[in-house]
């Protein structure tokens, strides 16, 4: 068994009550949603923070509430519910945005749009820059899965049925989110590569890591938390794509235009997956009362 699978008995015998399958399979589709949700949470928190003007401080607040609530939602569900795991996805995407700029940014003119003296109440930002936000991002990701892995609870996303493994996954999930918005500003905006550059380097990271899967040495769970953190800065540098001026290389559709586009498409995405687990969970329930007539008669 993969090291990074083991399991965790007497965790699962404290918390008898809770739900096994409260996580998505990993198909294609979870990918193109993955990446429209972190596309969306990236012009989602510039919208906020930027165009609407409530500053990088008060939006990472308003965003952090948010996420606990929506948090609150999933790990209360006993099943899997594909319009409550794609909010918090959301959620912890555009916190993560608004997060890292806060980390990263500052007050001065190279961050703000033109004619902006300044963002929201509070503070403008902490202005580490990105390799320092990054390193401190790196390290408590880091933390946390050495914490987890401590815990003696699994990785891997199918075999997460615990609250406690839950919880471990959505930290994870949170701080990778903010790590890949910070990985992507960095590409987009201060390594030269522009837009497009980043977006190739990044689509070959994630083709390097899809041959790597069928290599038995290489795990693929640790496979899928490389591609997690990946498909974040490419969300990242697509939702710069779409917003910033023609000027810098962008299409200048707006963060409200394509915020507007992205939240139709994730919608779409997220009421069919909802429909087909619908369909399955009706499937298993037809099923499981086939077999108990059988065994009545």
């Amino acid at each position: 068994m993969d090291g990074w699978e083991s399991t965790a008995g007497t965790d699962r015998i404290l918390d008898v009550r809770y739900v096994a399958k409260k996580l998505p399979e990993i198909t294609l589709a979870f990918w193109v949603m993955k990446v429209a949700a972190t596309t969306l949470g990236e012009t989602a928190g510039d919208l906020l923070a930027q165009t609407l003007g409530l500053g990088y401080f008060l939006t990472t607040v308003i965003l952090a509430l948010v996420f606990v609530v929506t948090l609150a939602v999933q790990l209360r569900a006993r099943s899997y519910n594909p319009f409550f795991y794609w909010t918090v996805i959301l959620s912890t995407s555009t916190a993560g945005t608004t997060i890292s700029d806060f980390m990263n940014r500052d007050a001065s003119g190279r961050y703000l749009a033109a004619g902006t003296g300044s963002l929201g109440w509070g503070p403008q930002g902490l202005g580490l820059g990105y390799p320092v936000g990054a390193a401190i991002l790196s390290a408590l990701l880091v933390a946390i899965f050495v914490v987890w892995r401590r815990s003696g609870l699994p990785f891997a996303i199918g075999s997460i049925d615990t609250l406690r493994g839950e919880t471990f996954f959505w930290s994870a999930i949170l701080v990778s989110n903010t790590l890949g918005t910070s990985m992507g500003d960095f590409l987009a905006d201060s390594s030269g590569l522009g837009y497009a550059g980043s977006a190739l380097l990044i689509v070959g990271l994630l083709g390097l890591l899809l041959a790597l899967r069928w290599q038995p040495a290489v795990s693929n769970v640790l496979l899928f938390w490389l591609a997690f953190v990946l498909t974040r800065p490419l969300g990242a540098t697509a939702g710069d794509f779409l917003t910033k001026p023609v000027a810098k290389g962008g299409l200048a559709l707006g963060t409200l235009g394509s915020s507007t586009i992205l939240l139709a498409l994730l919608l779409g995405l997220v009421g069919y997956a909802q429909l087909r687990q619908r369909r399955q969970t009706g499937a298993v329930g037809a099923v499981e009362v086939d077999t108990a007539s059988i065994g009545v008669s």
